[in-house]
């Protein structure tokens, strides 16, 4: 099986969707009484949470590509 790359916001926004999911469904079945704005509120919020989370971890792999690019602190001092 081919790797891929972690990606946190795709899993937040899955986590929030699970979440939503699973509570209509205790609630559909009587089990749990799900407060309705609560419901309504959860999807936008991990979108939003998924959104920051998504722009962080971007800038993290941009800081790490920039340096990967430079020489270790050693090699930067011989070379001076």
């Amino acid at each position: 099986m081919k790797r891929h790359p972690f990606e946190p916001a795709r899993l937040i926004c899955g986590l929030a969707a699970l979440t939503v999911g699973t509570a209509y469904g205790l609630d559909a079945l009587g089990i749990w009484h799900a407060p309705g704005l609560w419901l309504f509120l959860a999807i936008p919020a991990g979108l939003v949470l998924s959104g920051i989370t998504a722009a962080l971890w971007a800038t993290v792999r941009r800081h790490r590509s920039q340096n990967a690019d430079e020489p270790p602190i050693s090699q930067r001092a011989e070379a001076a």
